[in-house]
């Protein structure tokens, strides 16, 4: 769960730290005071899309740090994969410039936004005030049906199932396509293979040729220095000694004297590996010279290569050899599947009504399971609606098998009747702003108990709800922080009196700047936080006795 939080240089909240509990947290205050900055303080250590102008005026940075407890074993276990400690306290940090860059770690280690999400999954939920807005958009409904269900193995069954079938489907399309096309692409395929096998092409030619075509161009001058260095080393043509030959002098002279003086003979035995060297250094040298003669055939025959294979890789946009010859091994490829089209077309078929089976046997089984948890989830749904103040609720679920798709055979649709006698209709037809509030923490609530996510925070729940109402949501985030850590922004002193910790937001001004801070209230405070709820600025004895008869009566 979410133990404390961290904010510095957030848009007017200057410096604040709050500490939350288990159970109900429970977070109140004017309008505009800075609630919703909470929230996106929340959302940006959570990894989500933040924006510079969090950032405070005139801080160079703003900083948001969070600790969590109790961690759950799939957050522990996606921690030891990332390279990150794995233990029961999570350090979140995320840092956000005035100048636009920012930076994330996980345990005081460097992470990404990316992987914040990740970890986000797992530890918090966030239900906002205009999410309840999302009920009356019936493509959503089947994930809300599926996260009850917790019927992500079977989904999983049937996705494999379907993806084969598809990609399957696909192979026959494309070897079914029209004969005419066919048989135009076994043509373009078969020239293409053709002028490739033809080119006769080599792994490694091209480099190959560059490096003896620079070697043709400079031959004069490569061969100028080498006749040079032969010269030098073996002597030229008027009996002119070389180096070689003066060494060998050299040598047997000295050899002479290391007989004499035994001292003399590392450096004869140097000298004569120097004689040695240079000699062999000639003749190397006189063998290479044939290298470089220039014969303008080669020359011609090398400058037709290089063209050849510079118009066949711009033809086929290849960037060298090796791209040429893996063109052509996938389009001889392609051409051996077209030529064994027939045979396969059979196999395919008799693979893809096989797969169609499995398939529609796995989609009946994903849905038997959503009709299973819809039976259950509607009996938990109307217990929760009717404590709500919602009675002679139905609430309806509307199926239809269809056609296979990715998430099954199933259209699903939620419909409800809010009155006796009615028939039940889509919920965008007739819930109205306080209705989707109580349905939505309906959801929300039958959800939690199935959910291992520790901390659900709510933004304004109870919108649009005001008196009996108002009081039983608070009554029903208590019992869903029985289970869960539930944090809650209201305006409604009936739920704010259920809380189990309850922190003041405000705002105030000084020196010409905006601050918020953030206060946990206990005892009197408390009450007269209520008070002040209930009746606005002008707090009286009435107001303070309804404050702690609606706390006594919550506990």
């Amino acid at each position: 769960m979410l133990t404390e939080l961290k904010i510095e240089n957030v848009a007017v909240i200057e410096k604040a730290e709050v500490t939350f509990a288990g159970g109900l947290n429970v977070l109140t205050g004017e309008t505009g005071a800075g609630k919703s900055i909470l929230i996106d303080s929340i959302n940006a250590i959570l990894g989500n899309r933040t924006s510079r102008e969090l950032v405070r005026t005139g801080a160079a940075k703003a900083c948001i740090r969070a600790t969590f407890c109790g961690l759950p074993a799939a957050v522990r276990a996606r921690l030891a994969d990332g390279g990150y400690e794995a233990g029961d306290e999570l350090l979140l940090y995320r840092e956000i410039s005035a100048d636009g860059k920012g930076a994330c770690r996980v345990n005081g280690m460097p992470a990404t936004a990316a992987f914040l999400r990740e970890l986000s999954v797992g530890l918090l939920t966030i239900h906002g005030q205009h999410d309840s807005q999302s009920l009356t958009n019936p493509a959503l409904h089947l994930g809300l049906l599926d996260r009850y269900a917790q019927n992500e193995a079977l989904h999983a069954a049937y996705y494999a199932l379907y993806r084969e079938l598809v990609a399957i489907k696909r192979r026959m399309d494309a070897l079914t396509a029209g004969e005419q096309e066919r048989q135009a692409r076994v043509a373009a395929l078969q020239n293409r293979l053709t002028e490739l096998d033809d080119a006769r092409l080599t792994a490694g030619e091209e480099e190959a040729l560059h490096e003896r075509k620079r070697v043709l161009d400079h031959a004069q001058a490569i061969l100028d220095g080498v006749n040079a260095a032969h010269a030098a080393l073996a002597g030229d043509e008027d009996d002119t000694p070389g180096a070689a030959d003066l060494l060998g002098s050299v040598t047997a002279a000295l050899a002479e004297s290391a007989r004499l003086d035994p001292a003399l003979a590392p450096a004869a035995e140097q000298l004569q590996a120097l004689y040695y060297s240079a000699r062999e250094l000639a003749t190397d040298l006189a063998d290479r010279r044939d290298a470089y003669d220039i014969d303008p055939g080669e020359q011609e025959q090398l400058e037709a290569r290089l063209d050849l294979l510079y118009r066949l890789e711009k033809k086929y946009g290849a960037a060298d050899t090796a791209e040429l010859l893996a063109l052509r091994e996938k389009t001889a490829q392609e051409l051996e599947q077209y030529a064994g089209g027939a045979a396969d077309l059979a196999e395919l078929g008799r693979r893809k009504q096989e797969l169609y089976t499995q398939a529609r046997q796995a989609a009946e089984v994903l849905t038997r399971s959503r009709l299973d948890a819809f039976a259950a989830m509607e009996r938990q749904m109307v217990g929760a609606l009717e404590f709500l103040n919602m009675p002679g609720i139905r609430f309806v679920l509307r199926h239809e098998r269809g056609p296979l798709a990715s998430a099954g055979q199933d259209k699903v649709e939620f419909l409800i009747s809010a009155n006796v006698g009615e028939e039940p209709k889509p919920l965008a037809r007739i819930a109205s702003g306080g209705e989707l509030s109580r349905i939505m923490l309906a959801f929300k609530s039958a959800l939690a108990e199935r959910d291992a996510i520790p901390t659900v925070i709510y933004d304004e729940i109870d919108s649009g709800v005001s008196g009996l109402a108002a009081g039983r949501i608070g009554q029903l985030l208590r019992q869903t922080a029985a289970g869960h850590q539930v944090l809650c922004i209201t305006h409604t002193p009936q739920v704010a009196a259920y809380a189990d910790r309850h922190l003041l937001i405000q705002k105030s001004s000084r020196d010409g700047r905006t601050y918020t801070e953030i206060a946990p209230l206990e005892g009197e405070a408390r009450v007269g936080a209520l008070a002040a709820m209930i009746s606005g600025d002008k707090v009286s004895e009435v107001s303070l006795a309804n404050a702690r008869e609606m706390i006594e009566k919550s506990h």
